[in-house]
């Protein structure tokens, strides 16, 4: 018996190998339509508008680049495609 098989051997549970799913497998996560893994998706609710788009900009950025964290050059990138300029001193 190999040692996932016997880690998937319970006698008392009802899951079998068959309905093991690898969440670690990039292949099953690419394909999954919606797949999101954050905890803290909704966190954006208590912020002002303005916050709550940079935090959704920033979101979506750290997806399409599979980023967990982002530098703040990156985060400098995705203010300023939302249309942030530092103003000018006169």
């Amino acid at each position: 018996m190999t040692v996932e098989n016997h880690l998937f051997s319970n006698s008392d549970s009802s899951q079998t190998n068959d309905s093991f799913a690898d969440r670690r497998n990039p292949a099953v996560q690419r394909n999954s339509p919606g797949f999101e893994r954050r905890q803290f998706s909704d966190g954006h609710a208590s912020l002002s508008s303005e916050a709550a788009e940079l935090g959704s900009a920033i979101d979506q950025y750290k997806l399409e680049h599979r980023r967990r964290y982002i530098s703040y050059e990156e985060m400098l990138s995705v203010m300023k495609s939302l249309g942030y300029a530092k103003p000018s001193q006169a």
